[in-house]
Order: structure tokens, then C-alpha cells, then sequence
């Protein structure tokens, strides 16, 4: 028997798959738009949002008999609130150049669709356990689309990875470069975001065709 029951580890699947945030939702696409053009700034801001939607959950959840109904998404905002302040305080701490880059997204956390929806809908009918489950899936969905679109953006608008050249060297041309080949400067436009995101809807809902009558 495993450690997670069929029903506790659809908690995780599906938002990774058929119901994702992002793709199937379309919820969040602010920050899919504007922090994806390097893949840093995209894998930080999934485990940001890792940390604050797990966590979050679970806070919520133990506070659901206690938490008057007429108030309850001021309390919400202050959980998510509270947590964002100890993401954007560690950023700075350990990874201050990219706290500065995405000091105004970590903070629009605050405000993610994704997260207050899932302390409304689900932190407050159910345990802690599923919460926290709940929180990882939507989380672990939301960042994957997030790193996808940011290794793309990245690799074809700059040709490097993480920062580094994987593609080449532009100025002396080595690589691909030496062959003819150019940047993408669109790619780093937030725009070029929303195409890669269509993109992936498109292949998400061609594998599965039911999605398209679902939503």
C-alpha cells in the first residue's frame, strides 16, 4: 500500500496535468508573463510560490473552525502576506542581484489568483494533510508551466541557460552562431510569454482532447 492514497496523490497529479493553474485555469498568467524571460527568475518564483502555497495551506486549514467567516480573507491576506515577507527576506539574504529583479513580483504573490483561490475553495473544507497536498500540486503546476516558458524564452532570446552560453558564443561566433544563426529578441518580450503559453494549452489539449469539453 503506498504512502498516498489514490484520491491524496490526485491532489498533486491533476494540477500538474489535466487541471492545471496556468494552462487549464488560466489563472496566474501575470507572473507566466512578466519574470519567465530567464529561467532563474521562473524556477525562484515556482519555489517561492511553492513555499507560500504549502505552507499557506496548511496555516489556513488548522485556523478554518476559528477563522470568523465575515473576516476570512483578511486573514487569508495576512497568512500569505506573512509568508511572502520571509521569501522576499531570504532572497535578499542568500540571492540579493535577483531579489532586486523580482522584488515587485514576489510581493504581487500576495495577490495570486492561484493561492487565494485554493485557501477559499479548498484550505477551508479540508485537514491539514490534504491542504498541504493541495498546495504542492497547484504550486508544483503553476511552476512547471513557469520553468518551461522560461527555459524557451531564454534559450531562444539569449542563447544561454541559467546564464550561461549553450548555444554559443554571439560576439566570436562559435556554436550555432558560427552557422548563421541569430537571437530571438521577441522571445524576451512579455508577449512571446502569452504565444509560448498557447502553445502549451494547444499540445496540453491535442494529447487530450476531453479538456476541450470540459472547459
Amino acid at each position: 500500500m503506498g504512502i498516498l492514497s489514490k484520491k491524496d496523490a490526485a491532489l498533486i497529479s491533476d494540477p500538474l496535468l489535466d487541471n492545471n493553474p496556468i494552462t487549464i485555469q488560466v489563472l496566474g498568467i501575470c507572473s507566466a508573463l512578466a519574470i519567465t524571460a530567464e529561467l532563474k527568475a521562473s524556477i525562484v518564483m515556482a519555489v517561492s510560490v511553492l513555499f507560500v502555497m504549502g505552507l499557506g495551506n496548511v496555516v489556513i486549514s488548522l485556523m478554518r473552525n476559528i477563522i470568523p467567516s465575515k473576516i476570512r480573507i483578511i486573514v487569508q491576506l495576512v497568512v500569505v502576506a506573512t509568508l511572502v515577507i520571509v521569501v522576499d527576506q531570504v532572497l535578499k539574504a542568500f540571492a540579493y542581484e535577483l531579489s532586486k529583479t523580482l522584488s515587485v513580483f514576489v510581493g504581487l504573490i500576495i495577490t495570486n489568483c492561484i493561492i487565494m483561490g485554493r485557501f477559499e475553495a479548498f484550505a477551508l473544507a479540508n485537514g491539514p494533510k490534504r491542504s498541504f497536498l493541495d498546495g504542492i500540486g497547484n504550486a508544483a503546476g503553476y511552476g512547471f508551466i513557469l520553468v518551461v516558458i522560461g527555459f524557451f524564452r531564454e534559450l531562444l532570446g539569449s542563447g544561454t541557460l541559467l546564464g550561461y552560453k549553450v548555444l554559443g558564443d554571439p560576439i566570436e561566433k562559435t556554436g550555432l552562431y558560427a552557422i548563421g544563426y541569430e537571437n530571438n529578441g521577441f522571445m524576451l518580450l512579455s508577449p512571446m510569454a502569452l504565444i509560448v503559453v498557447g502553445i502549451i494549452i494547444w499540445v496540453q489539449r491535442s494529447k487530450n482532447p476531453a479538456l476541450i469539453e470540459e472547459n
